[in-house]
């Protein structure tokens, strides 16, 4: 009984093989796509649009989009007050003034620029008498950032200071040397100023060769 189950199953499983060996597609060369084989006639004849035609079709949508056309892509482009893709951060006016620190681990740069970035007082170590390995030291750098603060007194540039950004760059012993003149007694005036601190170090990803270790004896 068995067997006679398994026979018939067979024969069927066969008379199903041979009807789907018998209904394969026609062969076709490779360079030819199943789209391009049952293209009609019409389209293949059809011709192609040209470059001038394709951006006319564009302008016209944009046209035919409505009087707003544009109002998506120009920020403020129908008279509205502000920009609405725009976070107010990334628009709205810098009137902070700038004092920026560059410290490396030869010298201190200390500059003081207006919101536009022009400079007010840019000076190093170097400008209040120290030379060689000393411009690189803490106590170069300190007495650099209490010149600078009575400097802008001097001048008469406090009053025009309404906001103080602070951006520390590099990592030498000026960056926590003027930090500290500026909680001292030096930054009194200049401390309440600040409302903003930032770091412009330049960091590599990668990039290019670093340069070779310096090794003594």
């Amino acid at each position: 009984m068995a067997s006679n189950t398994t026979l018939r199953t067979f024969r069927s499983l066969t008379c199903t093989i041979r009807a789907s060996c018998q209904h394969t597609q026609p062969l076709r060369p490779f360079s030819h796509s199943t789209q391009a084989l049952n293209a009609s006639p019409t389209d293949r004849n059809k011709p192609s649009l040209s470059m001038d035609s394709l951006l006319g079709n564009v302008s016209r949508n944009f046209k035919n989009a409505g009087p707003d056309h544009f109002g998506n892509i120009i920020p403020n482009a129908d008279g509205t007050p502000g920009f609405k893709n725009l976070a107010p951060r990334e628009w709205e006016e810098d009137d902070k003034h700038k004092l920026h620190v560059y410290a490396t681990k030869h010298n201190t740069h200390l500059c003081l620029t207006q919101p536009n970035r022009n400079p007010l007082i840019s000076v190093s170590c170097g400008n209040i008498g120290f030379r060689k390995a000393g411009r690189g030291s803490y106590d170069a750098a300190y007495q650099l950032a209490a010149f600078l603060m009575n400097r802008i007194q001097d001048k008469g540039l406090l009053p025009q200071i309404q906001k103080l950004e602070l951006i520390y760059r590099g990592f030498g012993p000026g960056r926590e040397a003027v930090t500290k003149a500026i909680l001292g007694s030096e930054g009194k005036r200049i401390r309440p100023l600040i409302v903003k601190l930032a770091d412009s170090t330049r960091l590599k990803f990668g990039g290019v060769r670093s340069k070779k270790p310096r090794r003594l004896g």
